[in-house]
């Protein structure tokens, strides 16, 4: 994989992303790069969209490597951290970004679908989890992403939601686990945001009448939501803990 190194910027800390390589979890690599982290990009499928993500932190000054690994897969996971630790020294931010989604009713909805999609969202969330709590160092941060629609419980999204619920389930609980070890565990919750996964397949009404629902009248960035993240795992988001953070515009 691809690694690089740069003394300007640095802030000592390292940050794992999942999915970091496209979307949301692209744009908060390389938030959290500029931002000084020393970057692990996590990608599954498609190298070459990682690549470019650490090209691109590399090109701004920043350090990155790219780490291929099944987020639901334990051992896969164990040894992106050994990567992490064995590179970097450690690690301090842990964004699992990772997540698939899949629309329909629950009446026709294709169990082995279901079954996809909850191996990424739930077991995965768990798995990184795991290795987010045992690697991570003190003063560091835990976030995991959710969706809005855990709240506004749109028709079709039953098994996305219900996944992403299973994320929010585990996120106070996770944090009282970490007492005393002064690490942060969150999770945000994005609105409609204009990503591939989210575009993908609506009609321009459609897209246009989301936009239209948060009072701010736009669809959420990806950078939006890497801000987001950046605030919770830097200093001036510390004192946020356990808590779920609904970035949506002020979507009803």
């Amino acid at each position: 994989m691809t690694s690089t190194d740069t003394t300007s910027g640095k802030s000592g800390r390292v940050a794992v992303v999942t999915g970091g390589s496209r979307g949301i979890g692209r744009a908060i690599s390389l938030e959290l790069a500029a931002r000084g982290n020393t970057v692990v990009v996590n990608y599954t499928d498609n190298a070459a969209a990682a690549e470019e993500t650490v090209a691109t932190i590399a090109a701004a000054g920043g350090t990155a490597t790219a780490v291929k690994a099944d987020v639901a897969d334990e051992d896969a996971v164990s040894a992106l951290f050994d990567r992490a630790a064995a590179e970097f020294g450690g690690v301090d931010v842990v964004v699992n970004s990772a997540g698939r989604l899949a629309l329909s009713t629950i009446a026709d909805l294709d169990l082995t679908v279901l079954d996809a999609l909850h191996r990424v969202n739930i077991r995965g969330t768990f798995v990184v989890a795991k290795q987010a709590a045992r690697r991570l160092r003190g003063g560091g941060s835990f976030v995991s992403m959710s969706t809005s629609v855990v709240g506004t419980q749109l028709p079709t999204y039953g098994a996305y939601a219900a996944s992403k619920g299973a994320v929010e389930a585990i996120t106070l609980i996770l944090a009282r686990e970490l007492r005393g070890r002064d690490i942060t565990v969150n999770a945000v919750a994005p609105g409609p945001t204009a990503t591939a996964l989210f575009l993908d397949g609506k009609s321009e009404d459609q897209i246009a009448t989301l936009a239209k629902n948060p009072p701010l009248e736009r669809l959420g960035t990806p950078e939006d939501i890497a801000r987001v993240v950046a605030f919770l795992t830097g200093p001036e988001g510390h004192w946020i803990n356990g808590q779920i953070l609904r970035a949506n515009g002020g979507m009803i």
